[in-house]
């Protein structure tokens, strides 16, 4: 016999839209960093999307990773600091996916459940994607501080949900 869930059994919102992106990351083939996104209009997931190489093309568990050095300046006070970022240029980041996957119209005022917390350029995208609202879990240190300032000035909801457990079938270590 069968039994309908308690209520307080039940999982709230945040924690079912970010399970759905975690098992969404799943599909990445990324040796360093699975990602997965979902746009949510209200409670209806309109899209998914996780990070990867294009579509017919070698990815990086086939054919490397393509890393590429950046340095970039970070004021602090007085002193300036050179910080060294690498980064992999052969995947399309699950942000860039899902908005590449999704119409304009449906992302007005939607919901964006990602998660890891978007870079810069995934930020910048997202800024002018007309998304209201972004809901991470991982956190990127590399550029959280521009990020949550340029959300903070474009007016988008920019949420972490640091007590929230992904699903153990979507578990992966992240190398940084």
């Amino acid at each position: 016999m069968v039994t309908a869930l308690q209520d307080n059994e039940r999982k709230d919102w945040d924690t079912y839209f970010m399970d759905i992106a975690y098992m969404v990351s799943t599909r990445s083939r990324c040796p360093r960093r699975h990602v997965g996104a979902v746009l949510v209009q209200g409670k209806k997931l309109l899209g998914t999307a996780y990070n990867g190489a294009p579509m017919g093309v070698a990815d990086c568990s086939e054919a490397g990773c393509m890393i590429v050095e950046e340095l970039e300046v970070n004021v602090v006070g007085e002193e300036e600091q050179m910080i060294k970022k690498q980064r992999c240029i052969r995947t399309i980041h699950a942000e860039q996916n899902l908005l590449l996957f999704t119409d304009r119209i449906d992302r007005e005022g939607s919901t964006v459940y990602v998660t890891d917390q978007p870079c810069w350029t995934c930020a910048n995208m997202l800024a002018n994607s007309g998304v209201k609202e972004i809901v991470y879990h991982r956190g990127y240190p590399k550029d959280s501080e521009k990020v949550v300032a340029l959300m903070r000035q474009r007016g988008i909801v920019f949420r972490c949900l640091d007590r929230y457990e992904p699903p153990a079938q979507a578990g992966m270590s992240v190398i940084s």
